[in-house]
């Protein structure tokens, strides 16, 4: 860890709490004039009584306004938005109907929310900013990337004047190809210009990133990336797509081989629509090829990644919570030399966090970019007061609340943060993710959160029982009494002690709550089960939902709940063993 570490306080100075304040006030009092005036806040009813108190008020100017937003505007949740959102799916979609609809002007890009379960992706609406989720300088930089990012979309959102006249083309799109967009102001009508080329600081051509077969998508990234000598870094979305990655190099070895030999692209699936594309950048290179072949295929040893890129020194992309779980694997990959790096905590509805150290991969501040509050978890959800960033007490759980640029009023975003205290630079809270608040496996006698399956599989992971990858969960009600079920992706083989897995895992469940000890006892509840699936079931879990659903390659999450049946049951399918 870097000498330059930041290290978080526990209690606010009054120097810091006055900054905090002023800080917070100047950003409510800027959003609240920006958007008071939007579709939803003009009708709203969340926003009534917001609306009557300050009817006659500057809202520039006025310090009241600021007291009666935290006084009268309640937490709301997708529905309040959701009849404004359908206006954009409207045909025609008419600039009078859709113009300043959550904020002023019209949205530059529809992200919808990450797919997890059975239900519709939400849409949401973004907006142009001035500087897009900006940050200071990092302190490692590289030259030469390789970005895991789709840019493909689904059919645009063409907003008509009264004249029939198309006044703006909008895509919707996952919510990082939306950001990558935002960031450096790449519209879909110039897509066209861009389809041949390698942008400055990039491995693959353009058209590489509107491959949506998931495994040609990550095979033809790693083409361009092994056929590149100077690569210094990769950019993924969320760090089980690098692992995906390399698990699919290894599958195909042979072939990228004879691709950089012989310049020519294989012959993958689904890619003929950007083939001429990915073509003309490919160069014979039988020098490279004998490199590669002399060092072999990945997994094969620790530190590949180093050898096949002596400049390799960064990996960055979402690897908290869940997806920390790739992480060992990763490393073993990377080797010791090169930097493994969280880039925020972000969801579809806004931007939560910013990692507070570069190279702690679990420990965030709160980004300053639009407004956070917060509800304390330990409260009774009914009496919830909504708390601001001062009122926070490191130790405790809380879920975050976000009013923004974009048009959100107090929406409850559905994740569970743990505040540890505060930046000592600004005073704004330092956190770690704790779990999503809704998603839970539900037995008859207890509710086990996504923190508590995570510590079993902590507890379990290890070489001496099993080596886990990837996991899912279900209850398990193929016998009385009912459990829980994991399913398992795996490194290497089962561990001497892999007999005990079940034990161990009800061991560390029963560590969560002694409800699960009584139950056990009572015959309520079975040891779990663990069933471990076929290799390479996670990555083709992504696939088939992405292709299910129509949504982009970098988007899709394996739940840590299992709650669709026809996922429960494709998953069912790949089992290999059960413990």
């Amino acid at each position: 860890m870097s000498t330059n570490a930041v290290h978080p306080i526990t209690v606010l100075t009054p120097e810091l709490e006055t900054i905090l304040k002023e800080d917070t006030d100047c950003r409510l009092r800027i959003l609240i004039a920006t958007n008071i005036k939007s579709r939803y806040a003009r009708s709203s009813s969340d926003l009534s009584d917001f609306r009557l108190a300050i009817e006659n008020k500057d809202v520039q100017t006025d310090e009241s306004v600021l007291s009666d937003f935290r006084r009268l505007v309640p937490p709301t949740n997708y529905e309040s938005y959701r009849p404004f959102v359908d206006k954009l799916n409207s045909r025609p979609c008419k600039l009078s109907e859709v113009e300043d609809l959550l904020a002023p002007g019209l949205p530059i890009y529809i992200p919808l929310s990450s797919a997890t379960t059975n239900k519709k992706s939400k849409q949401f609406i973004k907006y142009s900013r001035s500087q897009p989720y900006s940050q200071g300088p990092p302190p490692v930089r590289t030259k030469v990337t390789v970005f895991l990012y789709s840019f493909a979309y689904r059919e645009p959102v063409e907003v008509v004047a009264d004249s029939g006249e198309i006044v703006r083309r909008i895509p919707q799109c996952n919510q990082s190809s939306g950001v990558m967009r935002l960031q450096n102001n790449w519209s879909i009508e110039t897509d066209d210009t861009r389809m041949g080329s390698i942008l400055p600081g990039h491995v693959a051509p353009w058209a590489t990133g509107f491959i949506i077969h998931h495994r040609s998508f990550l095979l033809i990234h790693a083409l361009f990336a092994l056929a590149n000598t100077s690569l210094e870094g990769f950019a993924v979305t969320f760090m089980p797509y690098f692992i995906d990655m390399i698990h699919r190099v290894k599958e195909e070895w042979d072939v990228l081989v004879s691709g950089i030999r012989n310049g020519m692209i294989p012959d993958f699936e689904q890619i003929d629509h950007v083939r001429a594309f990915l073509q003309a950048n490919m160069c014979a290179d039988p020098r490279r090829a004998d490199e590669l072949q002399n060092i072999g295929p990945p997994l094969s040893y620790p530190g590949w990644a180093q050898r096949v890129w002596p400049s390799l020194k960064l990996v960055k992309g979402i690897c908290s919570g869940t997806f920390a779980a790739v992480l060992p694997q990763v490393r073993s990959v990377l080797g010791p030399n090169v930097i493994v790096h969280n880039t925020w905590y972000i969801c579809t509805e806004c931007l939560i966090g910013r990692s507070l150290n570069f190279e702690d991969t679990e420990t965030f501040v709160i980004a300053a970019n639009d407004l956070l509050e917060y509800i304390d978890m330990t409260d009774e959800p009914a009496h919830g007061k909504v708390l601001q960033a001062w009122d926070l007490q490191p130790g405790r759980l809380y879920q975050p609340v976000s009013t923004s640029h974009d048009g959100l009023w107090r929406y409850l975003i559905d994740d569970v943060i743990q505040v540890t205290g505060f930046d000592p630079r600004n005073g704004l809270p330092v956190f770690r993710y704790s779990r999503r608040k809704n998603l839970e496996l539900r037995l008859p006698h207890a509710i086990i959160t996504e923190a508590d399956l995570v510590s079993v599989i902590h507890a379990i992971s290890g070489e001496d029982i099993v080596e886990v990858q990837e996991f899912t969960t279900v209850v398990d009600d193929r016998k009385f009494p009912q459990t829980v079920g994991f399913f398992i992706g795996i490194t290497g083989d089962l561990g001497p002690n892999a007999k005990s897995a079940r034990q161990k895992a009800f061991a560390a469940l029963a560590a969560t709550s002694e409800e699960h000890q009584i139950a056990f006892d009572a015959d309520e509840l079975g040891l779990p089960t663990i069933r471990i699936v076929k290799p390479g079931t996670f990555t083709d879990y992504r696939r088939w939902r992405g292709e299910s659903m129509k949504f982009g390659v970098g988007q899709i999450k394996v739940p840590v709940v299992l709650s669709d049946p026809k996922a429960q049951e494709w998953m069912e399918e790949r089992v290999m063993v059960e413990l």
